[in-house]
């Protein structure tokens, strides 16, 4: 239980993959914005992160590993996130439509989303369990979702700001996710 709160907030916090990997800087920078849309986006990708993640690890271990094709791994945990994305727009239809719109509104967003693919290798290569592993996943993908929409507040202020015009656009976003990056490192001694 306590290797479980662990993998929470260190996934969450201490070492977000965003920040520290600079895993889904497509989709922190493509995204909408404006906050509503945003909060769909942060539950999709939580779903598909966490759906990814258990299929992944599941593809590894039945088929890859007592094969010896831990060379696919990449090009088979790709073909299982496309294979996801279907299920998780049904179970989206099913739990909330927000989950449902959002999916089918930012499709490409997530698919090409790298942190989903690279949340797999990363999760695969420490070698933990499979409940471990899934806590990993719904972790990251919370993480993913504080950043995702915390970065889309701090661009609603930048937008409404005297920003200089240098900074304006792209500039004041990547200034941004820089100093959200020093932020939490300092996290790093909790």
């Amino acid at each position: 239980m306590q290797d479980i709160l662990v993998i929470l907030i260190s996934s969450i916090l201490i070492n977000n993959l965003v920040l520290t990997e600079f895993f889904g800087l497509s989709s922190l920078f493509g995204s909408p914005q404006k906050i509503e849309p945003v909060i769909g986006l942060s539950l999709a990708t939580i779903l598909l992160i966490t759906l990814a993640t258990i299929a992944n690890f599941a593809v590894d271990r039945l088929i890859l590993q007592p094969f010896d094709l831990e060379y696919l791994r990449t090009l088979a945990f790709v073909v299982t996130i496309g294979a996801v994305i279907p299920a998780a727009k049904k179970i989206g239809r099913v739990t909330s439509p927000v989950i449902d719109n959002s999916l089918t509104l930012f499709m490409p967003l997530i698919f090409s989303n790298t942190a989903v693919l690279g949340i797999s290798l990363i999760i695969i290569n420490k070698n933990i369990s499979f409940i471990e592993s899934m806590f990993a996943g719904i972790s990251i993908g919370i993480g993913f979702s504080l950043i995702l929409i915390m970065f889309t507040l701090l661009r609603e202020r930048a937008a409404l700001a005297d920003v200089p015009r240098p900074f304006q656009g792209a500039a004041i976003g990547l200034v941004t996710a820089g100093l959200m990056s020093l932020g939490f490192m300092g996290l790093i001694g909790i």
